[in-house]
């Protein structure tokens, strides 16, 4: 799931935890925190599960905005005063991991003898480079293919064709032929026709192909990935990303070619007067965009947006046939300073356990690692006019990979989207791809 580039600066000021009276949970509480008010919700029917299985057992869930979420989190470090566990993004293990705020779980997972077999996804992204597992997957998350399905039978394109596109970067594959169809000008010409003004948009082909993001998980990565392109040298903890490579390269040209022609918004195309940038789901709605690359969390607002059906399609196949689907993973963390590890890991594993997925994603609003859970929050968001069978697809057919742990996560963002906004605003020519990579060969490096 995504978070708010306001809130990566607060890793960058960590310091080991001092002396101070502690939030944590004293006798039999335990403090929990996330930045997801949909998660707070959902978790709170496990917390009710749990504390009716637990008399005497206090759960207290707090909810912070993802903006002062890592602040508040930090100063917790500091003062000593951090909750016993919480959600996490892996943007920040190694800042946390590093200065041994986090309580390594392999110790706890061995004694309570938690079968980690049970993760369809996640566990892996949490292992630090000492080869500690530092937490339980919270959730997962992915992107598809969001389309208008009344503008795709406007425009003659069956749906059946959309769950099956195939995509390649010297001709686009069918995905370019489809987005170029469903493409139309302010004359009614759509973008595979003479005549066609790509001056004059009315309606857009797909959303937002040029990003700001250096990872693309929205937008370019399942794409380039079916070629085999990973964004480090590494899977894990790289000492540089793969900017130079041919297949990056050619990749985000084409990417470039989509707006050059028409087909998909320049930056900065809808933006209101504060520059924020309107969402997916409202150009969906409004029929600005026909299709759109979205992430899995905005799937039940998509499904939901009045008088319009949605269809979710699956990313694209690429020359050899196969996806290839980024996956984010957020960690359930116990601070290292808890007065109470053992109650702590007794709800953290309690949420890592399918009766606790099981209830928490009935919402729908995340999903479970465990794939009955999983299996479960699909047959619940369908009866509510959400289908989410592509999603849980990506996970039986195994096409999911993790997303890349790396050192320094918001020193790496803070210096890399601004060049990745200069590419794609035009400012800057294909030498920007080699000093993206010395960029991140220099900020991976740094302690």
């Amino acid at each position: 799931m995504k978070i708010a580039a306001a809130a990566l600066v607060a890793a960058t000021a960590l310091v080991v935890a001092g002396c101070g009276s502690s939030d944590s949970g004293s006798g039999n509480t335990v403090n929990w925190w996330t930045w997801d008010d949909k998660q707070a919700v959902a978790y709170g029917e496990c917390e009710k599960a749990f504390e009716a299985a637990n008399p005497g057992v206090d759960v207290k869930i707090t909810r912070y905005n993802v903006d002062d979420y890592f602040t508040k989190l930090t100063a917790g470090f500091v003062a000593g005063t951090a909750p016993d566990a919480f959600q996490n993004s892996v943007q920040f293990l190694q800042a946390y991991a590093s200065q041994h705020q986090l309580m390594p779980l392999d110790d706890l997972i061995t004694k309570s003898s938690l079968d980690t077999k049970r993760y369809s996804v996640g566990l892996d992204t949490w292992k630090f480079t000492d080869g500690k597992q530092y937490a339980l997957p919270l959730d997962w998350a992915a992107s598809a293919l969001y389309y208008n399905a009344d503008m795709l039978a406007k425009a003659g394109v069956p749906e059946a064709d959309v769950q099956k596109l195939t995509w390649n970067p010297d001709d686009g594959g069918t995905f370019e032929k489809v987005v170029a169809r469903l493409t139309v000008d302010k004359n009614g010409r759509h973008g595979d026709e003479p005549g066609f003004d790509k001056t004059q948009i009315a309606t857009y082909g797909i959303g937002a192909m040029a990003g700001r993001s250096f990872i693309g998980e929205t937008s370019w990565a399942p794409f380039v990935n079916t070629l085999g392109w990973r964004l480090g040298d590494k899977d894990q903890w790289p000492t540089r990303f793969n900017y130079t490579d041919p297949r990056f390269t050619k990749t985000m040209k084409w990417v470039l070619s989509l707006t050059d022609r028409g087909f998909s918004p320049k930056l900065g195309t809808f933006t209101t007067g504060s520059q924020s940038t309107i969402s997916d789901v409202d150009l969906i709605g409004s029929g600005k965009v026909a299709m759109t690359m979205g992430g899995s969390w905005s799937a039940p607002s998509f499904g939901k947006i009045p008088g319009v059906k949605v269809g979710i399609a699956p990313t694209v196949l690429g020359p050899d046939g196969t996806r290839s689907v980024l996956s984010n993973s957020n960690g359930n963390n116990i601070w290292a300073g808890t007065k109470n590890p053992d109650l702590t890991w007794r709800w953290v594993s309690y949420m890592g356990g399918e009766e606790c997925q099981t209830r928490a994603g009935a919402t729908g609003t995340f999903f479970p690692s465990i794939p009955a859970a999983m299996d479960n929050t699909v047959t619940s968001m369908k009866s509510q006019g959400v289908d989410l069978t592509v999603f849980n697809q990506y996970v039986k057919d195994g096409v999911l990979h993790p997303s890349t742990a790396y050192a320094n996560g918001s020193a790496v963002q803070s210096a890399e989207q601004p060049l990745f906004e200069a590419y794609f605003a035009g400012q800057r020519s294909d030498d920007v791809f080699a000093e993206m990579e010395r960029v991140s060969q220099e900020i991976l490096a740094k302690n």
